[in-house]
């Protein structure tokens, strides 16, 4: 895969200032897809919306600062069609189908697995090194996350439920490890529309359009919690969705895998959870008990503790010419990227 001229040098300070914006993003959009369930819209149909939305969004963004970036080479093809599906697409409607099953924070603590299982495939499989102490902060922040979720409180788990939030887990650890690889060679832009537009390709399979109840759209609803005096069109939390829970999120994470490896970026990323709880006692009025409140700092703990093992910043990329050839327009850096978000 040949490297393009908008690649920029690396910068683990700037990785993890990105994950940690979007993992900010990613909590509150937890909150306001709760306002969009509450108004009816369908789980699917919220996750097809996510997916369709974000690519026609950013098919007018490329489409306007440099249209030749959709150009594509048959062997990037298949990485870009496992980031759509597997990272796009299966790990909304996994986790929803787990959350349905278990109880939220069961299936929170599951898919934020994912970060292990990056690490295993790390090791197992790249034969890359992974530290001691890297190991250490990623089980601290497991064991934080369960008392965040407080696993000791439910018992009876439905089997289907526990397989869709450790398949949540797989596609999660499965989006950072590709777009690790692909981030390298294309900008961040054009890489999260190409994963979008994949996404909506299977949720229109998947779920054609006129099967689809589209009426709760037009509905007006509350916000809710703090908010439950103010009613929006329920078209509008779709829309926060689509723009800063989606587009602007996942372009964050796609490029600060640039400047920071899959591993390091999945165990930022367990702030999410921490940081949607809060969102949701300040917002929703979800009250946080002293154990949850213990369980977040447990997990920062777990966090900086694998920080300071050192995750690592991505490998070098491989000289194989997979990637279009970029055309001479004005290189894109991370910056720039979020610019249209």
């Amino acid at each position: 895969m040949t490297t393009v001229a908008w690649v920029s040098r690396q910068s683990p300070a700037r990785g993890v200032a990105y994950v940690v914006l979007a993992a900010v993003f990613f909590s509150v959009n937890a909150s306001m897809s709760k306002v969009a369930l509450e108004a009816g819209v369908e789980p699917s149909v919220l996750a097809a919306l996510r997916s369709t939305g974000a690519a026609l969004v950013l098919l007018v963004a490329v489409v306007a600062v440099a249209p030749g970036r959709l150009r594509i080479g048959l062997r990037e093809l298949p990485f870009l069609v496992v980031l759509g599906v597997a990272g796009g697409a299966l790990v909304q409607w996994l986790y929803f189908m787990a959350i349905d099953r278990l109880p939220v924070g069961i299936a929170l603590l599951l898919e934020f697995t994912a970060p292990a299982m990056v690490a295993l495939f790390s090791w197992a499989v790249l034969r890359q090194r992974i530290r001691r102490q890297t190991w250490l902060g990623i089980g601290v922040a497991l064991l934080g996350l369960a008392l965040v979720a407080q696993v000791w409180t439910d018992i009876g788990l439905d089997a289907v439920g526990v397989l869709a939030g450790f398949g949540a887990a797989a596609c999660l650890a499965s989006y950072y490890l590709v777009g690790s690889r692909m981030s390298g060679h294309r900008d961040s832009l054009s890489l999260t529309f190409w994963m979008f537009a994949f996404a909506a390709l299977f949720w229109a399979v998947a779920q054609p359009w006129w099967t689809v109840d589209l009426a709760p759209l037009g509905r007006e609803t509350s916000l809710l919690g703090a908010l439950d005096a103010v009613s929006v069109p329920a078209w509008s939390t779709v829309l926060w969705i689509i723009v800063f829970g989606t587009i602007v999120a996942y372009g964050l994470n796609l490029a600060a895998l640039r400047h920071i490896s899959p591993t390091a970026c999945g165990v930022i990323g367990m702030s999410e959870p921490v940081g949607s709880a809060v969102v949701a006692w300040v917002w929703l009025g979800q009250s946080l008990t002293a154990a949850q409140v213990a369980g977040g700092l447990v997990v920062l703990a777990g966090i900086a503790l694998a920080e300071v093992g050192g995750t690592g910043t991505p490998p070098e990329p491989e000289p194989e010419p997979e990637a279009a050839p970029a055309p001479a327009a004005v290189p894109l850096s991370p910056e720039a990227a979020a610019a249209p978000h």
